[in-house]
C-alpha cells in the first residue's frame, strides 16, 4: 500500500499508510498527519485512493501546495514525489514502484533551506518558485537577435514598473497591542501567539485567529482558527482584500487601507 514521509529537513518523523479512508494534514490536532506550522492551515491538504490512484488535494490552504515545486490544487501522485507543506516535506511511497526518472539537469532546483521563522520559511519557498522558473528559462533556446534597425531617433528608455502599494491595518475596534501595522511580510499572523505580528490581548484568544498573505496579485486573508468576516461576510478559503475592506475577526474589527 503506498504511504506518506513526513520529513523536517533530513529527519523522518512520521509514515502514515494511505487506505480505503482520506489522509489529512494540517495544523490542527485532528489531521492524520499534523503539523504543528504557523504557515500551515488548519486543514492544509488531504491524500486519498481514487480508481488505482493517489490523489493530493489542496483544501484551499492559504499559503498552498507544492508538488514538485509546482503550485498545485489537485494532482496524481507518483512514486518519489515530493510535497512541501510549510517547512516540511512528505515524500511520496508507492510500496515497491520503481522511483520516477530524475528531472532534466536544466529543471533540478535545489531543496529550500529550512529558515528559523513562518515568514523566512515563505520567503524561501517563494524563492524557490522563482528560481525552478528561471531554470526553466535557462533551458530554452534563445531566439535568434533581430537585425538593427537603421533609425537615426533617440531610443526610447523602457517604462519603470509602478512600485508595489504596501497596505495597513489599521485597528477599528478590539484589544491589541497596537492601533496600525505595516502588512510588508509576505505572511501576518493574527493571533495571541509569540510568533503572531498582530498580537491579540485577552485570555480565550486563539493563538491563529487567521492569516493574511501578500501576494504578487494582492493581499488574500484566510481563515485559520476562526471564521474571520470581510464587510460582514463570513470566509472560509484565501479571499482577495480591496481598500476599505472592513475584517472582523476574534472580536477585532481593522481596516484594510493603502497608505502611500
Amino acid at each position: 500500500m503506498p504511504k506518506l514521509i513526513l520529513k523536517f529537513e533530513a529527519a523522518v518523523l512520521k509514515e502514515v499508510t494511505v487506505g480505503a479512508q482520506p489522509v489529512t494534514i494540517g495544523r490542527a490536532p485532528d489531521n492524520d498527519i499534523q503539523i504543528d506550522n504557523l504557515a500551515v492551515s488548519s486543514h492544509h491538504a488531504r491524500v486519498f485512493s481514487e480508481e488505482s490512484r493517489l490523489v493530493l488535494e489542496d483544501l484551499n490552504s492559504l499559503n498552498g501546495t507544492f508538488v514538485n515545486n509546482q503550485k498545485i490544487q489537485r494532482v496524481n501522485l507518483k512514486q518519489g514525489d515530493q510535497v512541501l507543506i510549510g517547512k516540511h516535506h512528505l515524500v511520496v511511497d508507492m510500496g515497491g514502484e520503481a522511483a520516477a526518472p530524475p528531472l532534466p539537469e536544466a529543471r533540478k532546483v535545489a531543496a529550500p533551506k529550512v529558515e528559523e521563522t513562518m515568514v523566512l520559511d515563505t520567503k524561501k519557498r517563494k524563492e524557490l518558485l522563482q528560481q525552478a522558473m528561471a531554470g526553466a528559462g535557462a533551458a530554452a533556446p534563445a531566439a535568434p537577435a533581430a537585425a538593427p534597425a537603421h533609425d537615426k531617433t533617440q531610443p526610447v528608455a523602457a517604462p519603470v514598473p509602478p512600485r508595489a502599494r504596501v497596505a495597513t491595518l489599521v485597528i477599528v475596534a478590539g484589544n491589541t497591542d497596537q492601533r496600525e501595522y505595516l502588512l510588508s511580510g509576505k505572511l501576518t499572523v493574527i493571533g495571541k501567539s509569540d510568533m503572531a505580528t498582530i498580537r491579540l490581548k485577552g485570555w480565550f484568544k486563539p493563538k491563529v485567529a487567521a492569516q493574511i498573505s501578500k501576494r504578487d496579485d494582492g493581499y488574500f486573508i484566510g481563515p485559520a482558527d476562526k471564521v474571520p468576516t470581510v464587510n460582514g461576510q463570513p470566509i472560509h478559503g484565501p479571499t482577495k482584500l480591496n481598500e476599505g475592506d472592513l475584517i472582523e475577526v476574534a472580536g477585532v474589527k481593522m481596516n484594510f487601507v493603502f497608505k502611500d
